[in-house]
């Protein structure tokens, strides 16, 4: 048995889909400083330019609605670095409406964006990494689905808990190849998106979870360098909450 070292992705090559802002930027921020080159991609240019420039990383403009464009990000992972090691599929939006209110235009939007996306991100990483025989693919999901719910959210949740499905089933066809699949689920972190629900909603949530705080989108981040380091060689299918203890207490009473 081998002495493990330490934690490292020292020139690993990453791809990080909604990497410019909120978590996405937070994952692309940690890999990168423990050593990654990663390839940041987003639909708006100005963000991801500016965001690859601060952290050092490198910046491909797509939409990956499309599995076309899926293809295109890793060709493009491929052109640059010669390589594809680690995909963190984060890319997702999450517009609040109601079950009454909800179209089928809503809901199928948002499946395109945060279930199909991650199923064709995959898909075009992993056909990659095979050649390798290696790949570290990280998935960001939620709490909200696979274990909580929210007034608003039905569609959010019901994609994100579909992500899961997905990856259960991704990680035994990926297994023989070396690649593992894995989900962070954060619960709530200092985003943009969060700190433009509100004062009020940000109250209700910091009060709701046991550390009293509000997650930093590098928690995030350093959850996902773990399940994409060569250590974590042992672990795939599986789940890592990162919500600061939200969805263990019965009750907001029994918070301490």
């Amino acid at each position: 048995m081998t002495t493990p070292g330490p934690i490292s992705v020292a020139d690993h090559v990453a791809i990080v889909t909604g990497g410019s802002k909120g978590i996405g930027k937070g994952i692309a921020r940690v890999l990168a400083a423990n050593g990654a080159r990663v390839l940041i991609v987003s639909r708006t240019a100005a963000d991801g330019e500016r965001t690859a420039a601060e952290l050092g990383a490198s910046f491909f403009a797509a939409d990956i609605s499309r599995a076309a464009a899926c293809e295109a990000v890793v060709a493009e992972a491929i052109q640059r670095f010669g390589r594809l090691d680690i995909l963190c599929s984060n890319a997702g939006v999450f517009p609040s409406c109601s079950l009454d209110d909800m179209t089928e235009e809503a809901w199928d939007t948002l499946m395109v964006q945060n279930l199909r996306s991650t199923a064709f991100m995959v898909k075009a990483a992993a056909a990659e990494m095979k050649k390798a025989k290696y790949g570290r693919i990280v998935l960001t999901s939620s709490i909200t689905g696979p274990l909580t719910g929210y007034p608003g959210w039905s569609h959010y949740g019901a994609s994100k808990a579909g992500q899961l499905g997905f990856m259960r089933t991704a990680a035994l066809e990926l297994s023989p190849f070396g690649i593992t699949v894995n989900a962070v689920l954060p619960g709530n972190v200092t985003t943009e998106g969060i700190l433009a629900m509100g004062p009020e909603y940000i109250q209700a949530m910091t009060k709701a979870i046991p550390v009293r705080a509000l997650g930093d989108v590098e928690d995030i981040g350093y959850a996902a360098l773990f399940l994409a380091s060569p250590q974590a060689k042992f672990i795939t299918a599986q789940t890592l909450v990162v919500d600061g203890g939200q969805v263990v207490p019965e009750t907001e009473a029994s918070i301490l």
